[in-house]
């Protein structure tokens, strides 16, 4: 579909979604946003919907300014995708075995590893020297989080964060894995995001969570050096647990190779031009989209996924959806849902269906299929993927 123009604030708002279908409390973030004095441009999402701080599914351009809460507070949060050699033929019938190898090697919720992971097995991914010592310029009140956040380094988290093993349309076998800047990232993100509420400027604004940092100043330094090496925490992360699940699908198919491996980030923030001009672009609940760019948007765990190539749309500010973005609350998913009615949606795939997972009911997420056909002028499409593991934190 082609984007809708709603009136905003300053700016107009893009958006790639029904308006009519936005809940009001989203629609009121979004034009709260285009008020403000330093937005160049907004664009939405076809997932777009109410999220703590800033909507998610949310495209800001600014000018010599951002807002931490309009990253969130899983920093660097994202995608990571390989396909392998395997086919749906070289899988055993009973998936369970595979699974419970994958919660062993990568921790998941809260937990972390015992020892730090031997970072040098990771593959093409070097300067880890240089980047533990980038930890000791953090703020002095999280410098004491160091062994925490290395011992986190290789976990999965909770939430909707996961890993699957899924089969595209052709039956070939890909790898796929969600997760961030684990509790550093939050931590960070909670830091700067008090520090901008207390700056004068942002005293008058029309949401408190919207406070920004401004060009040529060091709280705006300060947040763009923590900022950058949170997403660059969130994507080593990342790289260690593919790794990880590599070498367990190696012990159970000692044969197997995989592809190049698909990176990106969707809750973060780049420096990119638009219209002449340098901006700062806070994607939260988006990938970038750029002309050739490979992209991840998942759906929830019962109903598969995509893999996508960018078309380089600049009304987006080449951006694409992250995900099918969620159309109910955690808290409505489990008093409208039970693990029967998870059991029911998620047959076909291992996976856990206790209680504790009934808020990441498939029902609980928009149709990924319509989150797609709504952007076909941002993507298109590579593949399409079916879970057929899916472990949660």
């Amino acid at each position: 579909m082609p984007y809708v123009v709603v009136p905003g604030g300053r700016v107009p708002i893009r958006m790639w979604a029904d308006p009519n279908e936005v809940e009001d409390l989203a629609m009121g973030q979004l034009r709260n946003v285009a008020k403000l004095p330093w937005v160049h441009g907004v664009a939405a999402m076809p997932d777009v919907h109410y999220g703590k701080g800033a909507t998610v599914g949310s495209v800001i351009a600014m000018r010599d300014a951002v807002a931490p809460a309009a990253v969130g507070v899983d920093i660097g949060c994202g995608m990571t995708a390989v396909k392998t050699s395997l086919t749906v033929d070289d899988l055993p019938e009973d998936l369970s075995r595979l699974r419970s190898r994958i919660e062993a090697a990568i921790p998941v919720g809260p937990n972390a590893h015992k020892s730090s992971v031997d970072v040098r097995r990771v593959p093409g991914l070097g300067g880890w020297e240089e980047f533990w010592k980038r930890f000791d310029e953090l703020p002095g009140v999280l410098r004491n989080r160091r062994e925490r956040a290395e011992l986190q380094m290789g976990t999965l988290g909770g939430g909707n964060h996961f890993i699957e093993v899924c089969r595209d349309t052709e039956g070939s076998i890909w790898l796929m894995l969600h997760s961030g800047s684990r509790n550093i990232g939050k931590e960070l993100a909670e830091y700067h995001i008090e520090v901008a509420q207390r700056l004068p400027h942002n005293r008058d604004l029309p949401d408190r969570d919207l406070a920004v940092f401004v060009a040529h100043t060091p709280q705006m330094a300060a947040y763009r050096r923590d900022l950058f090496w949170a997403q660059e925490y969130a994507r080593r992360n990342r790289a260690v647990m593919m790794a990880l699940l590599q070498d367990v699908v190696r012990k159970f198919f000692p044969n197997v190779t995989f592809g190049e491996v698909i990176s990106c980030h969707h809750n973060y923030v780049a420096e990119e031009e638009y219209d002449g001009v340098e901006l700062l672009v806070t994607r939260k609940g988006a990938i970038r989209a750029e002309k050739g760019d490979l992209g991840i948007i998942p759906g929830s765990m019962g109903t598969g996924s995509y893999i996508v190539r960018g078309l380089g749309n600049p009304a987006a500010f080449n951006s694409a959806a992250h995900g099918a973005g969620r159309r109910m609350s955690r808290n409505q998913a489990r008093k409208l849902f039970t693990t029967q009615d998870l059991a029911e949606q998620t047959r076909g795939v291992e996976c856990r269906k206790d209680a504790g997972v009934v808020d990441e009911i498939p029902a609980a997420y928009k149709d990924v299929d319509q989150v797609i056909a709504q952007q076909a002028d941002l993507i298109e499409v590579v593949a399409k993927l079916k879970q057929l593991i899916c472990v949660k934190g």
